[in-house]
């Protein structure tokens, strides 16, 4: 019991799912439909990706970026290296696990280059890159995953829709970065700090198979193939032959959150009652409903719970993926960067959120507006 605690205190956001959960059922009877209610297909690719991801982790995938990171002399370069980094790996890899490769980069880089100063503007804007670089692609983020699988769009259809906003972010967070060094744009720093990962000649086996199966998943998300369960059969298959380690650092506590709000959306929209009211205030204002209910429970779990209302997709999509940028609580990546940073300043998380929030409600309140008018004005 002590440890269950304890892992709901670490996880608050599984215990808010539990609870959901839980009250959804007592609130709507549940039967057999509910089973075949909740989206397998999601769930499974989802542990397809977050596996493979952490064989990214382990395998030191980006150990190529990191040392070249440490060859740059002027902080604004290496800034925009990081930054841009986060931006572009993420449309990948996912925004939290880019920010997991660079934030502690980050912290160690400028500790050891003597410029602490600049840690949380740029751990920040990383932040934010995070948010606004996975949007792109359909698994740069666990609501775009959802979302995408849902809609029956093209990949080439998504990607278009998401464009203006990718690229008008890299326009508006290199701004970010130039004024961060206005005073001094030719500030440099000298690196002498040693990561101490690198590729091992013996695991090379094991970075190729990593390396096939993230292909294999992507093919696989982009194709809407009926055979996912095989794929996820060839990724499990692989993962027990070759490293199954990675399997115990999976990120299970995720995929059970994420069961959790199907089964409460399931049980929601069963609900005659709270279906009606939320069909009736979700419509036409999914963007709204996308910032504001992901303040609550975070903008995955808020995708699951809007989407059975929703009528203009591409309204809850550019909602949630808006909806980082308001609050630490509004993306789960936002969680994962506040943990890394006082991790290493255990006394500094008044400081992180006082900085972040300033600089994500600059970028956010630049951008919501111009992306509310996209999402009514260009649907899918």
């Amino acid at each position: 019991m002590r440890k269950l605690l304890a892992l709901l205190k670490r996880e608050p956001m599984l215990a808010v799912s539990l609870l959901a959960a839980a009250l959804s059922l007592l609130i709507t009877k549940p039967d057999i439909t509910l089973i075949g209610s909740i989206d397998w297909h999601t769930l499974v690719t989802l542990f397809m990706m977050l596996t493979v991801l952490e064989g990214f982790k382990k395998e030191n995938i980006f150990w190529p970026l990191i040392r070249l990171s440490q060859k740059l002399t002027s902080m604004v370069g290496i800034s925009f290296f990081l930054i841009f980094g986060v931006f572009f790996s993420s449309m990948f890899v996912t925004n939290d696990v880019s920010l997991i490769i660079f934030v502690p980069l980050t912290i160690l880089l400028f500790r050891a280059g003597g410029k602490e100063a600049y840690i949380l503007p740029v751990i920040s804007m990383e932040n934010i890159a995070a948010v606004r670089g996975s949007l792109l692609m359909p698994f740069g983020s666990p609501q775009n995953l959802f979302l995408f699988g849902r809609s029956g769009i093209s990949f080439g259809c998504f990607v278009l829709h998401m464009l203006p906003l990718w690229i008008s972010s890299a326009i508006l967070l290199s701004g970010f970065i130039l004024l961060l060094y206005r005073k001094n744009l030719r500030e440099t720093i000298a690196l002498t700090a040693n990561t101490g990962k690198t590729w091992l000649p013996e695991r090379k086996k094991q970075r190729v198979v990593y390396l096939c199966l993230f292909a294999l998943i992507v093919a696989t998300i982009i194709s809407r193939t009926t055979y996912w369960p095989v794929a996820a059969g060839i990724v499990l298959a692989a993962v027990l032959a070759f490293d199954r380690e990675v399997l115990a650092k999976t990120d299970y506590v995720l995929l059970l959150t994420f069961l959790c709000f199907f089964v409460f959306s399931s049980q929601i929209a069963a609900n005659e009652t709270f279906s009606s009211f939320l069909t009736n205030a979700v419509g036409g204002h999914e963007y709204l409903w996308g910032i504001g209910l992901s303040q609550l429970i975070s903008n995955v779990p808020a995708s699951i719970v809007l989407y059975p209302f929703t009528e203009n997709l591409a309204a809850l999509l550019y909602g949630v993926d808006t909806a980082g940028l308001c609050s630490i609580i509004g993306s789960l990546a936002s969680v994962i960067n506040y943990r890394i940073y006082v991790r290493s300043y255990p006394d500094g998380g008044m400081r992180f959120l006082r900085v972040f929030t300033l600089i994500s409600w600059a970028f956010f309140l630049i951008v919501a507006v111009p992306g509310y008018l996209l999402s009514q004005y260009w649907r899918f």
